[in-house]
């Protein structure tokens, strides 16, 4: 494994809402860690009937789930509070690991039954790995963002190639 392989998500979906979540309960995972902004709505945006409908959804499957935000406190509450009262946790500076496995322990979950999804590399995946988590990176739902994760961007994008590369090595060498 070569230095950019430890940035690699475990998987990669078009969008939160379009992951099997069903498939997810199945393989033994009963926590959810999501990340907020671009990744259930808009960068700074409240909860919107989409994100509500969805954390329904969730309990309803049996997920437990919690918020894990670099955000102030009022902004992830306020969020948490709008999609049902979830656990969460602000100022969690991701990539450290610490409050990944502070969210597990919220839920109650050892972290071999967590997931954590997020939309970017050097914060959310990188941090969910580095605690033992598996993760699911998804695309940011809008472009718009603050300059500091513009360039960060810039660096996902070859994380992303070098990511999708091997996926196609993978795939070739099962089909061989």
């Amino acid at each position: 494994m070569g230095f950019i392989s430890q940035f690699y998500p475990d998987n990669y979906a078009d969008s939160t809402f379009l992951i099997d979540y069903e498939d997810l309960y199945k393989k033994g995972y009963r926590g959810i860690i999501y990340d907020i902004d671009n990744t259930l709505v808009e960068h700074g945006v409240p909860a919107n009937q989409r994100a509500i409908n969805h954390f329904k959804k969730l309990k309803e499957l049996g997920f437990k789930v919690c918020l894990l935000s670099n955000n102030k406190e009022p902004r992830v509450a306020s969020f948490a509070s709008q999609v049902g009262g979830v656990n969460y946790i602000f100022d969690a500076h991701k990539p450290g690991i610490r409050s990944y496995k502070e969210a597990a322990k919220k839920m109650k979950l050892p972290l071999n039954q967590v997931v954590f999804i997020g939309d970017q590399i050097f914060t959310d995946v990188w941090g969910a790995k580095r605690a033992g988590i598996y993760n699911i990176l998804v695309k940011p739902i809008h472009p718009k963002e603050e300059i500091q994760i513009v360039l960060k961007r810039k660096l996902e994008w070859i994380v992303l190639y070098f990511y999708q590369k091997t996926k196609i090595v993978e795939i070739i060498a099962i089909l061989v």
